[in-house]
C-alpha cells in the first residue's frame, strides 16, 4: 500500500517562498509513478496545481505558472513544489497524489489518481 506524506507547508508574507515534500513509501515493484500536487482552499472545490509524469514530462495550471515547480527526486521517492511569489490566493491545503498510470492529458481529474496523502497547510498572508 502506497503511503504519502506532505510537509513543508506553513504560514508566509506574500511574495514569500515555500517548498513542500512529499515523501512515498510501499511501492511496488511496477515502476516509478506519476505524481501530482493538488490543493483545496476554504469553500472552494479542490483543483490541480502541477503534475509530473515519469519521462519527467510537468504540466502546471495556469495560476501556478512560472511560479511554482515541482520535482522529483526518484532516489528518495520524494516529490517536491517550491512555490515561489505567493499570494493570498495560494492559502488552501495541498495534498499530495500518486498514480501508477494517468493519462497525461487528464491529470486535474482528481478521480485518476489512486493516492492521497493528508495534506500540509499554506497560509499566505497579505
Amino acid at each position: 500500500q502506497v503511503q504519502l506524506v506532505e510537509s513543508g507547508g506553513g504560514s508566509v508574507q506574500a511574495g514569500g517562498s515555500l517548498r513542500l515534500s512529499c515523501a512515498a513509501s510501499g511501492y511496488s515493484n511496477s515502476g516509478p509513478y506519476c505524481m501530482a500536487w493538488f490543493r483545496q482552499a476554504p469553500g472552494k472545490e479542490r483543483e490541480g496545481v502541477a503534475a509530473i509524469f515519469t519521462g519527467g514530462s510537468t504540466y502546471y495550471a495556469d495560476s501556478v505558472k512560472g511560479r511554482f515547480t515541482i520535482s522529483v527526486d526518484n532516489a528518495k521517492n520524494t516529490v517536491y513544489l517550491q512555490m515561489n511569489s505567493l499570494t493570498p490566493e495560494d492559502t488552501a491545503m495541498y495534498y499530495c497524489a500518486a498514480a501508477r498510470l494517468v493519462r497525461r492529458w487528464s491529470w486535474k481529474d482528481q478521480s485518476l489518481w489512486t493516492y492521497w496523502g493528508q495534506g500540509t497547510q499554506v497560509n499566505v498572508s497579505s
